[in-house]
Formats: C-alpha cells, structure tokens, sequence
C-alpha cells in the first residue's frame, strides 16, 4: 500500500525533519506548525539533548505548569511543595488546607512499610511436590546467583527481602510464581527488582533443568516487578477538637461542618461511584508532586486504585468523630525514588527535591501523601459548604478570559466583576460582548 501518511526510518531522521515531516503530511499550515513545535525547543542544547533522551520521536516539548504550594506544616517542618499540574484550582487548594492546618498542629505522616514486589510467572509440568520439596535448594541457587546484582543495594541497607512459591494453580493449570519481595532504599528501583528477577528465572530454569537432565519440567512466561506494593504504605492526618475548626461559608458552624464533613466521607466509603471521584480528588494532589520530583505517577496510581479496590473499590480517606475531636486520616500506597532515573535527570525534578531539602524516599513519601491529604480536605470542604463550582470556575475565569482573547484592561474588569458572582463561560461571554459594546467607538 503506497500510503503518504506512512514512513519509514522516522526513528533515525533527525528532529527538524521529523517536524517537517508531520507537518506537510498531517497540517494545512505546516510552516506555523513547524515554526510553533520549534519555539518549544529548550534554549539550552544541553537541557534539550537530556529532554529528547526521555522518550522516543521527541519533535517538541509540552509545557506544564511548576506552582507550589506554601504553607504546609508537616511533622513539625514548613515545606514548599512543588506541584507541576494543569488543573487551576489545585495548587490553591491544597496550598488554602496547608495554612488552615498549620495553626491547627499541622499534618502528621507515618511511613508503615516501604517493601517492594516483583514476580516470575511461570508453568510447571512435573509432579507438584517435586516443586514444593525442591523449592528451598532452588531458593538458595537463586539468592547466591543473584549476589553480585544486589550487592550495591545491600551496601546502601537494601537488597532482596525474600522468595516465595505461590500455587495458583487452582486459578490456571500448571501456573505458579515467585513472589519476591524487596528494599530499595531512596530509589525507586524498578531496574534492580527487574534485573534481579531475570536472574531468579534463569537459575529457577537451569536448576530444575539439572534435577530432571531438560527443560521439560517447567516454561518460564515473563519476570517483571509489580506496581502493586500494598506494603510500601503511608499514613498521613490531621487532627484538632471539632470546636478548634471555626466557622465555615454556607452558615455552618464548626460541629455542623464536622458531621457534614464525616458524612461525606462515609458516602465515598459506601459508594464506588462517588470514591471514583473522591480518590481522583487525592491523586490532583498527589500526582502533582510525583511528577514534580520525576517520579512514575502512572505506577502509583495503578497501585492506588488497585488499593483502594482490595475489599470492593472505597474511598482512601477516613473521618472519625470520637470524643469531641474531629480526626481525618489517609492510608495510600507510595512506591518512589529520589536518586537515579528521572529524579537525577530531569532539571526541574532536581530543583523539586532540593526545594524539598533533598529529602529521602521516605521523607518524600511523608510529603507526598500530606499533599494528598490537604487537597482531599480542600476539596470535601468546598463539596459540604459553598460547593465545589465556585472556588473552581474563579480559578478557572483566568483560562475563560484567554480562551475569548480578553485584553489585559478587560481580565481587571472581569476578575472585579466576578468577584461575588457566578463564573461560567456562557457568563463571561456574555460580560466582555457587553463591555466591548459600551467602548466602542461606533
């Protein structure tokens, strides 16, 4: 098939012909695009030559905004939280529940666990109790094998915890797996685990070859680490008497916000549906910051979710109200790094991490889940008094006014105007047709 939107060899032309390439094939106006994709380009070729290395067919760069959020009290430290996010109202709402919380004693954060998983998937033909009586010995061929893999890691305090043989075989024929288990200090580790359990498959593989004299005795079908880390956890709170936390919009005083508050939560508990949202709400918070200092927001998501669905898919924040005290709490699982791969890369990752006073993965972990925290408040806040539309669309009239190419006389006079009134994009319209109207010189 002669196809002009097909090529070959894209991967080795270089960047510019790429652009041009895209442009003139997919564009009606290919020399706009190629003039706008290239103004992106990093000033610096040395910047721009790290940034093209991250992926692959890199033609451009996507801006994101860096904000931070000030203000955060955690564990008794004030910390400047970088947050790189495209959602308006999030840096201020997380920045607004970080001062409402400082003078209320602040976020505390426990790191429960910072165990890391891996598995080797694999199909076992002979006899299960060959396996289940071997296993041991194949234990120790694999540890001794993989020593020299792991010895940087257990020279920082980590290393491979442990092996286990897990029968699933009640699930799918023949298949069982190596669940193994593993430390990985301050960084995230996904090449050390990945390497290790290669190793463990090729001396799995050749010590059971040994035992039957071939390989008919077992097939290997894939090595690779699990985003699931259950026990990689964090526990992030706050907490203060229920009539410490003041007066609230919408009419309601500090008991009144507390059991709407506590209801609201119950609901995300209670209900899939609304735990979708509400846990979206957490991740705003900790995404922001996972991107931020270079790490996989993709993997801790995946790992969030699978979390929150361990007993039917619930909400991954907790509200008590015991003994006139009101109680918010947080338990999420953080699998992260603040050495090697983008962490040690990305400029911008490294300016996060020294801003955060280069703190270690479990450091890091404290300060992520705490930004979680205070955007899930910030959030349910607004949802039980004034509703989340208003503090959303004030925030977001900025990007209304862009969108309609206000002028920068007409963003005062809109931002004045909606200062007490509902912000749509139907209304803004509407607004600037009129303002418009009025200073024109017919």
């Amino acid at each position: 098939m002669n196809d002009k939107k097909t090529i070959s060899g894209f991967s080795s032309m270089r960047k510019r012909d790429k652009i041009k390439w895209m442009a003139k094939t997919f564009f009606t106006d290919p020399e706009a695009v190629i003039h706008e994709l290239s103004s992106y380009w990093h000033s610096s070729d040395e910047q721009q030559k790290i940034l093209d290395g991250f992926s692959e067919n890199t033609i451009s760069n996507f801006p994101m905004p860096f904000g931070v959020a000030p203000n955060f009290l955690i564990d008794d430290k004030t910390y400047c939280v970088p947050m790189v996010i495209e959602e308006s109202s999030v840096v201020a709402a997380a920045s607004a529940a970080a001062k409402f919380w400082m003078s209320r004693g602040g976020i505390h954060t426990e790191v429960i666990g910072t165990k890391k998983l891996g598995q080797v998937h694999f199909l076992w033909y002979k006899d299960p109790e060959i396996l289940k009586s071997t296993f041991a010995k194949a234990k120790e061929k694999m540890l001794k094998e993989s020593a020299s893999i792991e010895a940087n890691m257990k020279q920082r305090g980590g290393g491979i915890l442990d092996i286990e043989l897990i029968d699933l075989t009640k699930s799918k024929e023949n298949y069982y797996q190596l669940k193994a288990s593993f430390e990985t200090c301050d960084s995230m580790g996904a090449n050390f685990i990945n390497t290790c359990l290669e190793q463990f498959a090729q001396s799995l593989k050749n010590f059971y070859a040994a035992h039957f004299g071939d390989n008919s005795g077992i097939e290997i079908i894939m090595s690779i680490l699990s985003n699931y880390t259950p026990e990689c956890l964090v526990k992030a709170w706050v907490e203060c008497p229920i009539e410490d936390l003041g007066e609230f919009k919408g009419g309601l005083n500090a008991a009144a916000f507390a059991k709407r508050f506590k209801d609201a939560i119950d609901i995300a508990e209670i209900d899939p549906y609304r735990a979708a949202t509400h846990n979206k709400g957490i991740y705003n918070g900790i995404d922001a910051v996972v991107l931020a200092t270079g790490n996989d927001f993709r993997a801790i998501e995946a790992c969030g979710h699978a979390y929150a669905a361990e007993n039917g898919y619930s909400s991954l924040s907790h509200c008590e109200l015991k003994d006139g005290n009101f109680y918010f709490y947080l338990e999420v699982p953080l699998a992260i790094g603040t050495v090697g791969g983008l962490t040690s890369l990305h400029p911008i990752a490294k300016r996060s991490l020294e801003l955060l006073e280069k703190p270690s993965a479990k450091k890091l972990m404290r300060i992520i889940a705490a930004t979680g925290l205070a955007q899930n408040f910030a959030a349910v806040r607004s949802l039980v008094t004034t509703g989340i539309q208003e503090g959303h669309m004030k925030m977001h009239l900025q990007n209304i006014l862009v969108q309609l190419k206000a002028t920068d006389e007409e963003f005062e006079k809109a931002i004045s105007h909606f200062q007490d009134r509902m912000v749509s994009f139907a209304a803004v319209r509407e607004f600037l047709s009129k303002n418009r109207k009025l200073i024109s010189p017919n």
